[in-house]
């Protein structure tokens, strides 16, 4: 079986607050081919593979072709690391 690793990607990422902060709602809005919604304790995300919930403290992602998707917290500190 052939191994693999991923490549060094840099993405954009905020958590999600409620309510959510200045920095939240510049970063959802950078991009117009986004649909989240944002209810009081969780955020409703339109996303490659269907509408994916973010409860307060998921990061939100925005991927390399502009796509936004939802990560939980301990998945994205095992993942990424801040530069």
């Amino acid at each position: 079986m052939a191994m693999f690793k991923k490549k060094p990607v840099v993405i954009e990422a905020v958590k999600f607050t409620y309510p959510p902060t200045e920095e939240f709602k510049r970063f959802i809005n950078a991009s117009e081919n986004r649909v989240i919604n944002v209810e009081s304790n969780c955020a409703l995300i339109d996303t490659l593979e269907g509408t994916m919930r973010a409860d307060i403290g998921d990061y939100i992602l925005r991927g390399v072709a502009g796509e936004y998707y939802p990560c939980k917290p301990d998945i994205f500190e095992q993942t990424y690391d801040e530069i």
